[in-house]
């Protein structure tokens, strides 16, 4: 079938619909919803046989609604209407949640019902949610409503107008701040963290500190830390922590309020953030929080780490390359490399440059130290090395998670191994582990295409080993659980005994230093190039601009020589993909 996505955004959600419905084999284009876009024009121009809206903030047109059917993922259940469903469901503490997939009309929400699946809140941000629990449940709506839909004989239920019986599900204004405000005084630290949690990544917590306004972003308790409420007590890893009536919580980020006439702002780390205006604090070596972790259960070591928006600056990628290199020296005979949920990574911090007085020099200077940090993970040759790809991974992060013996990614992740659509080359030693793991014709076809892959479709091309079939809370236990499977396997050991044989033979043959070379020196050129694309995708991509129009890769399925990412994959199993262990 010919699926069009209308959307206002390319984004997470977007693209693990886009990426599962190409596997099931339908064709499916993408048009983007933007200001002026004349969507009636673009509908009759694609010419779709099924309209999905994974994620729209604008009401579909009558013109369009009236001579197409035109699905509509809701992140909340039937009887919940409103453009902040999942935020009021994370401020007001709901535990059990849904999404619906609706058919569009006059009103907002209030079509008849495709599909509805329910879903658990645990106590996470929104962004973590809406990649995780729900993206799961609308993944499991649209196939369900799809399917509905293909079959030609499926009446979609009406909603009650009239109102629903649990008092929750309502129409809900939009969530603005003067409810997000946090009384530092009053507030207990739950509190606290619901209204940051609710408002993470988007729009933040607007709050004041030393005189000027920010928004606030993330929120993780701290057990240990107390001080006067509101006050700042200490720092670490970037992030600042702020006395709560009862406790205190640690955030991660702020992003300055914009100013009239001025460009729009972003985030950034706390510390970074406020600079100067930031007194002396003390850097907290332990706390409750920690954005870089380690533990061993018997023969496995497990080093976490998690990363606002998967991004990874300079400084994160030598803390990490060093807690590597303590957790390598460490008698174990496997390493899970890995977050616990959410994403895996993203590679270099795109933010963080644009801020810096030097842009090229921190672009040059991150990208440094991300290699680094892959190098470690290739020239591991005393264990084996697990990436546990829970969430999403792009660009360099997708190439760290390549550099591990193997990948074990969640059924719910996406990877999006390419760069072009940054304006970069790449590096990572992405020429050197890519085309190894997928040959080089498909290595040059998924960064040309530019698209996003999903986990089943990774396991057919080999871009991971394992997938996981599990929720965001349990993925982290199973990964366990098949790790110290795999340190207890007989071939285990002469698994490891041959990577140093490997290693050498290689490097005898073309070195790694050679591969990263060659990377880097495109990257420098394009760093250092003033006019170079880079600068202004980054910008771009930065400052949250919106597209012009639908960026071409977007607009139409994949064509060209040869066979497609889906082709590839067609076979795969859905349910249960993985190989075995060992």
């Amino acid at each position: 079938m010919h699926i069009l996505l209308l959307a206002s955004a390319f984004n997470s959600l977007t693209q693990r619909v886009h990426a599962e419905l190409r596997d099931r084999g339908h064709t499916v284009a993408v048009e983007l919803a933007l200001p002026g876009s004349p969507l009636p024009e673009a509908v009759r121009r694609h010419a779709p046989q099924l309209i999905l809206a994974p994620m729209l903030k604008t009401a579909i047109p009558e013109e369009v609604w009236t001579a197409h059917t035109c699905l509509v993922v809701h992140p909340g259940p039937v009887g919940d209407r409103g453009p902040s469903s999942l935020d009021w469901a994370i401020h007001e503490g709901i535990e059990e949640w849904g999404v619906t997939v609706l058919q569009a009309d006059g009103e907002m929400d209030a079509g008849d019902v495709w599909a509805c699946v329910p879903c658990r809140l645990p106590q996470a941000s929104k962004s973590e949610l809406y990649r995780g629990e729900i993206a799961d449940a609308a993944l499991e709506a649209v196939l369900l409503a799809v399917e509905r839909f293909a079959e030609g004989t499926h009446v979609p239920r009406k909603q009650d107008r009239a109102g629903a019986a649990d008092a929750r599900l309502r129409p809900r204004p939009y969530l603005d701040q003067s409810v997000r405000r946090i009384d530092w005084a009053e507030d207990s630290t739950g509190t606290v963290l619901r209204k940051l949690r609710a408002a993470d990544s988007q729009p933040g917590v607007l709050d004041v500190l030393f005189g000027t306004e920010w928004y606030l972003h993330g929120g993780h308790p701290e057990s240990g830390l107390r001080g006067r409420p509101g006050e700042l007590l200490a720092t670490r890893a970037g992030a600042v922590c702020r006395a709560t009536r009862d406790g205190a919580v640690w955030i991660p980020e702020l992003r300055a309020r914009r100013l009239p006439g001025r460009p729009p702002t972003y985030k950034l780390p706390a510390v970074s953030a406020l600079g100067d205006r930031l007194p002396p604090l003390p850097e907290v070596p332990e706390a409750t929080w920690t954005d870089i972790g380690y533990r061993e259960n018997g023969d496995v070591g497990f080093l976490s780490f998690s990363f606002p928006g998967g991004a990874m600056s300079t400084g994160q990628c030598r803390r990490l390359l060093d807690a590597y290199r303590e957790a390598c020296a460490r008698p174990t005979s496997v390493l899970v490399l890995g977050g616990e949920r959410d994403f895996f990574s993203n590679g270099i911090h795109l933010n963080v440059i644009e801020a810096a007085d030097d842009p090229a020099a921190e672009s040059w200077a991150n990208i440094n130290a991300i290699d680094d940090l892959v190098e470690a993970v290739l020239t591991t040759t005393d264990r084996l090395v697990v990436s546990a790809v829970a969430g999403n991974a792009a660009a360099g992060g997708a190439m760290l998670a390549l550099a591990a013996d193997e990948v074990w990614c969640r059924s719910g992740a996406v990877l999006n191994p390419h760069y072009r659509l940054m304006g970069l080359y790449g590096s990572e030693y992405w020429t050197y582990t890519l085309p190894r793991r997928v040959g080089p014709a498909m290595a040059e076809r998924l960064m040309r295409e530019a698209l996003p892959v999903s986990a089943a479709s990774a396991l057919g091309l080999g871009l991971v080993d394992r997938v996981v079939d599990a929720g965001p809370g349990t993925f982290a236990a199973e990964v366990g659980r098949l790790a110290a499977h795999l340190s207890a396997l007989p071939g285990t050991g002469t698994r490891i005994a041959a990577k140093k044989t490997e290693l050498e033979r290689r490097e005898s043959t073309t070195p790694l230093a050679a591969f990263r070379e060659r990377e880097l020196a495109r990257m420098r050129r394009t760093f250092h190039d003033p006019d170079a694309s880079y600068h202004a995708l980054r910008r771009a991509f930065v400052r949250k601009e919106r597209p012009l129009g639908t960026p071409t890769h977007l607009s139409a399925s994949p064509s060209g020589s040869g066979p497609s990412v889906t082709e590839f994959t067609a076979t795969a199993p859905h349910g249960i993909p993985s190989r075995p262990i060992g």
